[in-house]
């Protein structure tokens, strides 16, 4: 009863908890929720067949997207007739796919894929005008627009095709007959069986369990493509990120707030000692009001949450997080996590005030000063001293250009962390100094606006860290994720010696009609199934394009293969040995070894005619013009080196530039809310201080301009902190590029981004510290 009676008449000092916490509360329950609607999803391709038999598939680790080998063509054949012998099985598909691209008015339609006419059962897709395909013939989706009758050009990895639309479905995709299908397909990896009506399912998936792999139900999920995969998997990463750190974030704010609360009330708990309360009782008393807080915040975040997941899926999907169709289903569970999850991190949070609450000494009613004296924690003093130390023994120990990179990192965010834990013995005198310039001069508003810094050690650190980490951590992260990309942009300017390149314009590639030397990046298979990333290419384009090395002439025979150091180290192959391969169309091959490549974005090189060959549906993701560039025609466009370099992996760098405004943002909101929350939570404690400067003689307007002026001081001492630890790390990496890519990488910093958090913050702790001033003192 004393908890809530507390927290109801108190409420302004816990609103700030209560905020953050809604607020961390609200993501998590929202991340939680996608995270379990981010599954794999069987593709509404394939989702009206009630059992597939697949490829033996790999024991992939986290973050691998490497295909599967495929059946032979031979394989293929065989299966299909056993399996369309089995009782109640109409009939047995091979999933054919293949890329395919209509170009409608001169550019290049959305839907990019292409399959059988027979895999259209496994939806199963309906005719929604004309009749299946035949030879020169194609069936398109209707939200094209096409008409039967019409003819449509569409792209394929060997050049553009005219077919004649001979009808339309209610389902995406371009499909030919079969016939015309199969040379333009990759490996068949899954067989579909289509049951007859009335058929038993489960005795149709054990009679194909003799075989191959049988999937069924929810299994039938892993059939979803690559590029989904890997797209969800991105998505999953993003959401765990949003959930860890807004628990860890809403941990800090939420044990701070009740910190500052505790120092503020060492009295009232002075009071309570001495009328006879035991120091379990004033525990008890704190964790009463952090639960009640704890409960009524996680509960509103959570509502908050439920009602936001389905906009969050739709923002994930448009940015490119999470494949089309996704979309956040609301389940019991997570949100029942999330709750309890949030109950228990506001306990967790308020451990340390409740002990320090608990030390307090009946004597503390007797205390008049408001100066904060008290020594740190010891506990405190240990871990910042020891993040500090690991941070700087991380700088000094690094051992090569790769390692350096992840020892700045780990440095400056030791470095980060020792400080914002050591802010109530660092800020102070900083402050101190760093005013004197500012203050000189100034009278007595300068005076006090240093005196103030150096004497409210509790509240000067709560404002400065929350400032110091967000700085800090966006400086060094932004800073790495733009000077990266430029190193790599001014490496790629470099080591092209072409005149102009050639890149897709609404296309997943260049089909090989588009012109220029481009080379072909694929897989090829060992006899145990592991995968080798494959290129195929020419030596003129490898000499055009990179620093790749070797006995590059060898490409030109079709029998010849180039592989990576590593892998001859590993496979104990020499000039000379056989290297036995399977290929993305299921065909088998046994390589000659001509030799070891360096610098070569592949475990193995092919030659670039041998690769096509099997495998039809690849496309270049660029292609290199020596002297006067030709017409591409549709899906691509020429632009010169310099473009090319500063857009390559375009997609790739937005998507991690979108993932770390996100981060920042959301850091930045926490920060924001944790020093409005020490503004206001500190302003109950400075009404006779403010008293005493009105009754001296200031003018409401000095005493709105000292603590304004107090607040800005500090906010600008924590963003100057953040700057000065992260700026060396970044120093170092940039370093560490160029001296590893042997070229000049510029320090690339997003200083308007970092002014505008600087700003932000300014705005909310000199607007927040004049209005809760204003409102104790009037106007």
């Amino acid at each position: 009863m004393l908890s809530f009676a507390t927290v109801r008449e108190r409420w302004q000092s816990f609103a700030g908890g209560f905020v953050v916490l809604s607020l961390g509360m609200a993501l998590v329950s929202m991340s939680a929720l996608a995270l379990a609607s981010a599954g794999p999803r069987v593709p509404d391709r394939l989702a009206g067949t009630p059992v597939f038999v697949s490829a033996p598939r790999l024991d992939r680790a986290d973050g691998s997207f490497a295909p599967d080998r495929p059946w032979s063509p031979e394989t293929v054949a065989s299966l299909v007739e056993e399996l369309s012998a089995i009782p109640g099985v109409a009939q047995a598909v091979p999933d054919r796919a293949f890329y395919a691209q209509p170009v409608i008015g001169g550019r290049p339609a959305p839907s990019e894929r292409g399959h059988a006419w027979s895999t259209a059962t496994l939806a199963p897709y309906r005719l929604t005008a004309g009749t299946a395909p035949r030879k020169g013939e194609t069936v398109v989706d209707r939200s094209l627009g096409l008409t039967p009758g019409t003819e449509v050009s569409v792209l394929t990895a060997r050049g553009p095709v005219t077919f004649t639309v001979s009808g339309t479905v209610d389902g995406p995709g371009v499909f030919l007959n079969d016939a015309e299908a199969a040379p333009l397909s990759t490996g068949v990896r899954a067989i579909g069986l289509v049951a007859e009506p009335g058929a038993d399912v489960a005795a149709i998936a054990k009679a194909a369990g003799r075989f191959a792999d049988v999937l069924t139900g929810d299994g039938r999920s892993v059939l979803e493509s690559r590029d989904d995969e890997r797209t969800r998997w991105i998505g999953m990463q993003i959401l765990t990120g949003m959930a860890v750190l807004s628990a860890l974030v809403s941990v800090l704010v939420v044990g701070s707030t009740f910190a500052v609360g505790v120092a503020q009330r060492r009295r009232e708990f002075g009071l309570l000692r001495a009328v006879g309360a035991t120091p379990r009782q004033i525990r008890a008393m704190v964790y009463g009001e952090a639960l009640v807080v704890g409960v009524a915040a996680t509960a509103a975040g959570v509502a908050a949450g439920a009602l936001l997941a389905p906009v969050l899926g739709a923002v994930l999907v448009d940015v490119g997080f999470e494949p089309a169709g996704f979309a956040v289903a609301l389940s019991p569970l997570p949100l029942a996590g999330s709750f309890a999850g949030g109950v228990v991190l506001t306990l967790v949070a308020v451990w340390s005030a409740s002990r320090r609450a608990a030390r307090v000494g009946p004597l503390e009613a007797l205390r008049e000063a408001e100066v904060d004296d008290r020594p740190m924690p010891r506990l405190r003093w240990i871990t910042g001293l020891a993040s500090c130390a690991l941070g700087v023994a991380s700088a000094v120990s690094s051992d090569g250009e790769g390692a350096f990179v992840m020892s700045g990192l780990v440095a400056a965010v030791g470095v980060i962390a020792g400080l914002a834990l050591l802010s109530p013995v660092v800020v102070p005198p900083v402050a101190h100094y760093a005013s004197w310039p500012f203050t000189r001069g100034r009278g007595a508003v300068g005076m006090l606006v240093r005196e103030n810094a150096r004497t409210a050690v509790r509240r000067t650190a709560a404002t400065a860290t929350p400032v110091l980490v967000t700085i800090g951590c966006a400086v060094l992260i932004t800073g790495m994720v733009q000077t990266t990309a430029a190193g790599f942009a001014a490496v790629r300017a470099t080591t092209i010696r072409a005149d102009a390149v050639i890149v897709p314009d609404g296309t997943p590639g260049l089909t090989d009609v588009s012109g220029g030397e481009s080379s072909l990046f694929s897989a090829v298979f060992e006899a145990n199934g592991d995968p080798l990333s494959t290129i195929g290419a020419t030596p003129e384009l490898l000499k055009t394009a990179g620093d790749t090395s070797g006995p590059l002439d060898e490409l030109r025979h079709d029998d010849r293969v180039l592989i990576a150091e590593w892998l001859a180290e590993d496979r104990g192959l020499r000039p000379g040995a056989v290297l036995p391969v399977s290929f993305e169309d299921g065909t088998s091959a046994r390589l000659t070894v001509a030799g070891t490549v360096r610098n070569a974005d592949a475990d193995v090189l092919v030659s670039r005619d041998l690769l096509r060959s099997h495998d039809p549906a690849v496309l270049a993701d660029e292609a290199y013009v020596v002297g006067t560039a030709p017409d591409p025609g549709p899906g691509a466009r020429v632009v010169d080196v310099a473009a090319y370099a500063a857009e390559a992996d375009a997609e790739e760098d937005r998507l991690v530039w979108i993932a770390t405004l996100l981060l920042v943002v959301v850091s930045t909101a926490y920060a924001g809310v944790a020093i409005v929350n020490t503004m206001v939570m500190s302003a109950a404690g400075r009404v006779r201080d403010l008293e005493v400067l009105r009754l001296s003689g200031a003018t409401p307007r000095q005493v709105r301009g000292t603590v304004a002026a107090e607040s800005a001081l500090v906010v600008l001492l924590g963003a100057g902190l953040g700057t000065v630890v992260a700026l060396p790390a970044l120093f170092g990496i940039r370093g560490a590029f160029a001296e590893a890519m042997n070229t000049d990488v510029p320090l690339v910093i997003p200083w308007p981004l970092i002014g505008g958090l600087v700003a932000v913050c300014l705005v909310l702790a000199a607007g927040a510290s004049v209005l809760a001033a204003t409102t104790k003192v009037g106007r």
